[in-house]
């Protein structure tokens, strides 16, 4: 039996539109303590390390090759300790 009148045509709208993917997002979020934090963000298809903490601004560091998940039979992607950030907010 089909669906008329309006929600006919709402379930129609429904299935039509999909929703966008977000340009921004936040995949995880760890807290180091009270005060400070890591974050793994993705942003237009990169993504970037945030380290927050009491002491100033957020540092953003680039995570240039993809990062394959804990348990894949793959170790992630070391990042260098001598990477420096990419900016600082303030």
């Amino acid at each position: 039996m089909p669906i008329g009148g309006l929600t006919g045509w709402l379930l129609g709208r429904l299935r039509i539109a999909p929703r966008p993917r977000p340009r921004l997002e936040l995949l995880e979020r760890i807290a180091l303590s009270p005060r400070q934090s890591l974050a793994l963000v993705e942003a237009e298809g990169r993504r970037f390390l945030v380290a927050t903490s009491q002491e100033g601004a957020p540092a953003f560091y680039p995570l240039d090759e993809p990062v394959r998940p804990a348990g894949s039979g793959h170790s992630a992607t070391p990042i260098s300790s001598s990477a420096a950030p990419v900016a600082r907010v303030s």
